[in-house]
């Protein structure tokens, strides 16, 4: 199967820096995301973003799941609570690397170059049965098996 799912709109390009205003160092808040190709048989959508580059492990800024299929985008700074009021599933956010619920921008250590940050996209062909505040390991491990197709957009970060 050809891989359409794709990011269609970021305020980054592939590779490219990350905006300030979505880092610690600017307003903190989650980027605005586009997508398509969203792949038949979906029953939920996971995104996921992280840091391979941090310190000591890979670094987990924001864990959102249970996004209805028929999603297409997410505006700047959502407020999941918010936007997807009575949608099911019900979308949830885990638990980042910062130890808080919600989005946790790029916020690399002072002179450590530039950090990549992966925003990772899956179609998955069922709903997670995790709680809110659920970690990034139990996403991934809860996903296993059930990804009917993934994209990514890669942004770069430096302090």
């Amino acid at each position: 199967m050809p891989n359409d799912l794709r990011f269609t709109s970021a305020p980054f390009a592939p590779s490219d820096s990350i905006p300030r205003e979505y880092t610690c160092e600017g307003d903190d808040v989650s980027p605005a995301l586009e997508w398509t190709g969203v792949p038949d048989g979906t029953e939920s959508l996971v995104l996921l973003v992280d840091d391979p580059d941090a310190p000591g492990q890979t670094f987990t800024h924001w864990v959102l799941f249970n996004l209805p299929a028929d999603t297409t985008h997410l505006p700047r700074a959502v407020d999941v609570s918010a936007e997807f009021a009575g949608e099911q599933p019900t979308p949830r956010e885990g638990t980042n690397d910062f130890d808080d619920v919600g989005y946790g921008g790029p916020c690399p250590p002072p002179g450590d170059g530039p950090h990549r940050y992966f925003v990772r996209l899956y179609a998955l062909d069922t709903t997670l049965d995790l709680d809110r505040g659920a970690s990034r390991a139990e996403v991934a491990d809860a996903l296993r098996g059930h990804v009917l197709n993934r994209t990514d957009r890669v942004g770069t970060y430096e302090r």
